[in-house]
């Protein structure tokens, strides 16, 4: 989203902004998917799934927040290309921001706790290592988002644990076809990072924010958002084979992403490469809903 005004006088709005609505579909993926793959349990409570939802996208607004309130108060945020951070724009102070991120993490954590008492204790441990790892990606004084290790965060956590995780909440139980399929749900989320990351290169350089790209350089960067997407479209061919046919609907989000891929291989830099998320983030919404009903037809069929 960009903002065609100063930044003190958004209001409200700018918490909407503040919560960077394009990575939101990383949030609503995997819970999409962890619900079709529990969908053939013979025993499921479909109303766990609506909290597994408020767990997951308080989560990912969380760590939005806290990233902007971490990356702003050391500086990160003060020369860069993409759409507005509150603190490094001076739209909203550190404290607040904190806060806020500090409220979603809550919001999260008491969701998940009537979950785990709904379901199992396990949960618990789970939940509380998500929320650590959303605050210490930028946070804290060693942040493993300034090391390289985000995507891996993104993969684990919006990828195989929120959606095995749905799954298992809805049924309670796990299936190796649910494991399979989260690989395609990571692989979509963490694309969507690489874009991010791609274009802040220069930015983060500078700053000494040394994330998976500044290591990487550019060009090996953009190699790895086509790997990704090789990765995601053989995750939803080996679940179909495991569930059938109708699963491989979910290969209609790779075909959404090919612009994505077609301007990353062009070598789009800067404000293209927003154009290039906000594409990232469509084409992974769409995989979700496809790969997602073609999962569960296939399952109750």
């Amino acid at each position: 989203m960009t903002i065609p005004h100063d930044p003190a006088t958004l209001g409200w709005k700018k918490w909407v902004i503040g919560a960077r609505p394009r990575t939101l579909p990383a949030a609503v993926v995997p819970v999409l998917v962890g619900l079709a793959c529990a969908s053939g349990a013979d025993v499921t409570t479909w109303w766990r799934a609506a909290l597994a939802g408020v767990v997951s996208l308080s989560l990912q607004v969380g760590v939005n927040y806290a990233n902007d309130y971490s990356d702003g108060v050391k500086g990160t945020d003060a020369v860069r290309v993409g759409p507005l951070r509150l603190v490094g724009s001076g739209a909203a102070s550190a404290v607040h921001v904190k806060r806020a991120a500090f409220i979603m993490f809550a919001i999260a954590a008491c969701s998940g706790l009537v979950l785990a008492l709904d379901t199992s204790l396990w949960l618990v441990a789970v939940g509380a290592a998500a929320i650590i790892a959303a605050w210490t990606y930028t946070g804290g004084p060693r942040p493993y988002g300034y090391a390289g290790w985000g995507e891996l965060f993104v993969f684990v956590f919006f990828g195989i644990v929120a959606t095995v995780g749905t799954e298992y909440v809805v049924s309670e139980e796990f299936t190796a076809a649910g494991l399979v399929a989260s690989v395609a749900v990571g692989c979509l989320a963490c694309a969507l990072l690489v874009i991010n990351n791609l274009r802040d290169i220069p930015g983060d350089t500078v700053a000494g924010k040394n994330t998976l790209a500044v290591k990487l350089g550019d060009a090996r960067t953009r190699k790895l958002f086509a790997l990704l997407i090789i990765i995601a479209m053989v995750s939803i061919g080996a679940t179909s084979a495991m569930v059938g046919a109708y699963a491989l609907f979910g290969l209609v989000g790779i075909v959404a992403i090919r612009p994505a891929l077609e301007a990353v291989a062009r070598g789009a830099k800067g404000r293209d490469l927003i154009i290039v998320l906000g594409n990232v983030g469509r084409a992974q919404l769409v995989m979700g809903v496809t790969f997602a009903a073609g999962i569960a037809v296939s399952l109750t069929q």
